[in-house]
């Protein structure tokens, strides 16, 4: 995808880091979803009703297995004058909505303008967004930390090491992946080839950090002190996110040609679904074993059964 409502805070030259203080004001997430009835009371929904979508350009989903929910980021409208509407949903692994707007609902919390990427790492939920890192409790939606990254320009992928380390990509226009950490430091990790665009960004079992890129078929691998260990190819170019699962299998979303390709280790990449619009930055749902992938502007979530 390409960027929209870049922060003008993105360009400045030093880097922010904000940590909320005990003064800060109340805050609050948005609430399942409910409504008002006659006695003036907010009722939360009926468990025999389901409902679907709320999405507003689905971009990235992650999942969280403590709650068995699916956590989608939706970065909102795309015009020069949008403003901040991005915001968090919470939907059940069937793709029924739980929360509409989890985070970046009006009034309750800092803004969300373009989320895009996001990763779950030691109950802290992160994302992207307009130059920015921001972490969020996991479990509250309060948030943690918000890091500027100086000189950036759109910021889409993003992993999450052991020690609290984020990797970052940078699709346009530098082609970079950044290295934040949990400090508020960034730094250029990998530039220039293999990376085309770089896109979406998972960690391995071994701790390396998985890169693939819109522009090529390249599934680029790094050991954390940067040196490159293998590049392997997707099966289709135009590639927006990665998962890996525990036995090593990747999977990757096309958002240029909608198919997802398995790869193996040790074997040539496969497509196992294809013809899905936009497969934007796709996850991995531990508890059900199914992969679901958002559709950017057509708003929606598909789930692939593995």
């Amino acid at each position: 995808m390409v960027a929209k409502k870049l922060s003008l805070l993105a360009s400045c030259a030093l880097p922010l880091v904000f940590t909320p203080s005990a003064s800060a004001q109340a805050f609050q997430v948005g609430q399942p979803l409910g409504n008002i009835n006659e006695s003036g009371e907010r009722v939360v929904m009926s468990d025999n009703v389901k409902v679907f979508g709320g999405f507003h350009f689905a971009e990235s989903c992650t999942f969280d297995p403590e709650r068995n929910l699916l956590i989608v980021m939706n970065a909102g409208e795309f015009s020069d004058d949008a403003e901040a509407d991005g915001y968090a949903s919470l939907v059940h692994p069937d793709g029924s909505l739980h929360t509409a707007q989890w985070l970046g609902a009006p009034g309750n919390g800092p803004e969300l303008i373009t989320p895009i990427g996001s990763a779950i790492r030691d109950g802290v939920l992160y994302t992207v967004d307009s130059g920015f890192v921001h972490a969020f409790n996991l479990q509250t939606g309060e948030p943690v930390s918000s890091i500027r990254v100086p000189g950036a320009g759109f910021l889409n992928g993003i992993a999450v090491a052991a020690d609290g380390t984020a990797y970052v990509s940078e699709t346009q226009p530098g082609e970079l992946i950044y290295k934040v950490t949990a400090e508020g430091d960034s730094s250029v990790f990998a530039a220039g080839g293999p990376l085309s665009r770089p896109n979406g960004v998972a960690i391995d079992n071994d701790g390396r950090i998985v890169v693939v890129n819109l522009d090529s078929k390249a599934v680029v691998t790094y050991e954390r002190s940067g040196e490159l260990v293998r590049v392997e190819e997707a099966a289709e170019a135009g590639s927006d996110g990665v998962v890996v699962l525990p036995d090593g299998t990747k999977y990757v979303s096309s958002v240029r040609f909608g198919s997802i390709s398995k790869l193996v280790p040790g074997e040539e990449a496969r497509v196992i679904a294809a013809g899905i619009p936009d497969a934007a930055s796709l996850c991995y749902d531990s508890v059900q074993h199914q992969l679901v992938i958002p559709m950017n502007p057509n708003n929606a979530l598909a789930f692939i059964k593995l």
